[in-house]
């Protein structure tokens, strides 16, 4: 495509975002810092990042720490490269696909549109679910409960899992790593043949 592109490699230290939400704010400090301080001293001015959480704590929370940079999820990239035509994409897939939204990107970010239409590049039969787009439901990861153990009630990915399955779908269509990791271990647990990928994944 043309992407002219380079990473951080040993000098790219998390965002922080897990530590925040579990509110561990002095580590969470210490990591911004370190970041922004890097990124200054490389001249980052622009990041991609494959992580709605990433995503939303280098947009929204790091310019608090002297780090303000254009941030765009790795759908955004995808979406303007297809139709730019920068980007050939492989055969479309027959399966049916249900979308799952991810919290950080949709919610807390506003970006709904760009993963479908990278997705409808790649796939024919698109289906939506009731608890979508503004009335998504959480994965089960957010808040950084995917560091906790549930006792209590429906498991939060089952849950969503549940609302997803009355699509009868062959694919789950997501845009974050923890959506990714909290419905394939449902998908397991209640021993589904149901496969759950990036939209990444889709146009491959």
């Amino acid at each position: 495509a043309g992407v002219s592109f380079s990473i951080l490699g040993k000098d790219e230290g998390c965002t922080g975002d897990p530590a925040r939400r579990a509110g561990n704010e002095y580590l969470f400090d210490m990591l911004a810092s370190k970041n922004a301080e890097t990124f200054q001293q490389k001249g980052v001015q622009k990041v991609i990042t494959h992580c709605p959480h990433c995503l939303n704590s280098l947009k929204n929370e790091y310019p608090e720490f002297g780090a303000h940079l254009e941030v765009i999820h790795h759908s955004e990239l995808l979406e303007t490269l297809i139709a730019e035509g920068k980007l050939s994409v492989g055969e479309k897939t027959g399966d049916n696909v249900v979308v799952h939204d991810s919290c950080y990107l949709g919610r807390h970010n506003g970006v709904y549109d760009a993963p479908r239409n990278v997705l409808s590049a790649g796939a024919e039969k698109i289906h939506e679910v009731e608890q979508s787009r503004e009335k998504g439901t959480c994965c089960g990861a957010g808040g950084a409960r995917f560091l906790l153990e549930e006792n209590t009630g429906t498991r939060m990915s089952h849950h969503r899992l549940d609302e997803l399955m009355v699509t009868n779908p062959d694919t789950i269509a997501v845009s974050c790593p923890y959506c990714v990791l909290m419905l394939e271990d449902a998908v397991k647990a209640k021993g589904l043949k149901v496969q759950v990928k990036d939209i990444g994944e889709m146009i491959g």
